[in-house]
């Protein structure tokens, strides 16, 4: 939603009356959101905005599918549960440590059937935010003491890394569309699994940069679950994906075998393609091996400037 319906606080121009004829049209239109909390905050959102919540057959979000996943039910969303965690709740090993948002973190995990614990007692790392670390009894807020937090969230992943903790992340997103590009869960994973890698690669072990990733499960775009849901009684080659970001929307429409329709004004990569163009930032995306592409080329089959009628 974030960077092509809307910024924030307003709809982009003309995306109201994008959706209105859409749907006057008849078409489907399901909403993939990356994030964390659960489809009745997206619901709240787009009413503020202006939306119609009728004129959308689905609204998917990240959090949702994560706290099916939590719960192992996942199939009854149309996507498959995470082998890690479906053995993690058949043995009731159901303590979790979380790098959270700071909006009902603890909430979202025992409606799950989980238990806020320390990182020490942790079967899995939760990571839904960027702005506290909960262990069930401290909350360390980044804006009250940021060096605290980062030498917290530090000393957790080298705890965690040792005993290679799975982590679910719940949204996939690496930076969020404001100034400067702040960090989300997303860049967490990316750390995490570095932590992984490196604290069990040779000489002391085998891991791989690529086995590393068996450790961190990212539920959003790019990734298969969301598509799996979106696209259940659809034909995928008459669908397509609208979106601003490249390494989640276009990648995912690739990897889904969708269209992609790539909105460049608005959103992620709005600054960078007046920068420079729309071809220098593929290009400049293609070159970058560290993207959920994961060395897969990907290009958009269509380019707009806003989602507009």
């Amino acid at each position: 939603m974030w960077g092509v319906m809307h910024n924030g606080s307003e709809p982009y121009e003309g995306v109201l009356e994008a959706v209105q004829e859409l749907k006057r049209v008849g078409k489907k239109m399901i909403i993939l959101s990356n994030s964390s909390k659960r489809r009745e905050n997206s619901h709240k959102m787009l009413a503020k905005l202006g939306f119609d919540i009728n004129d959308f057959d689905n609204i998917i979000t990240s959090g949702d599918v994560s706290h099916a996943l939590l719960q192992n039910n996942a199939h009854t969303l149309g996507c498959q549960n995470w082998d890690t965690l479906t053995t993690l709740v058949e043995q009731k090993s159901t303590n979790v440590f979380v790098f959270g948002s700071g909006d009902e973190d603890e909430s979202y995990c025992t409606s799950a059937g989980w238990t806020l614990t320390s990182i020490e007692e942790a079967d899995l790392i939760l990571a839904r935010g960027t702005f506290t670390i909960n262990d069930g009894s401290t909350v360390v807020h980044k804006k009250d003491d940021e060096m605290e937090y980062w030498r917290v969230m530090e000393q957790s992943m080298m705890v965690a890394a040792e005993k290679k903790l799975p982590m679910l992340v719940s949204n996939p997103d690496k930076v969020r569309p404001d100034e400067g590009l702040p960090p989300m869960p997303g860049a967490i994973g990316d750390t995490y699994e570095r932590f992984v890698w490196t604290t069990h690669c040779a000489p002391v072990g085998d891991m791989t940069e690529e086995k590393a990733r068996d450790y961190v499960k990212r539920i959003g775009k790019p990734f298969q679950e969301v598509f799996d849901i979106a696209l259940q009684d659809s034909d995928p080659s008459r669908a397509i994906m609208i979106g601003d970001a490249l390494e989640t929307d276009v990648t995912g429409a690739t990897n889904a075998g969708v269209g992609s329709l790539w909105v460049v004004q608005d959103g992620i990569h709005a600054e960078d393609v007046t920068k420079t163009s729309a071809d220098g930032v593929i290009a400049g995306f293609n070159g970058n091996e560290f993207t959920y592409a994961y060395g897969k080329k990907v290009m958009p089959n269509y380019v707009t400037e806003h989602f507009r009628w």
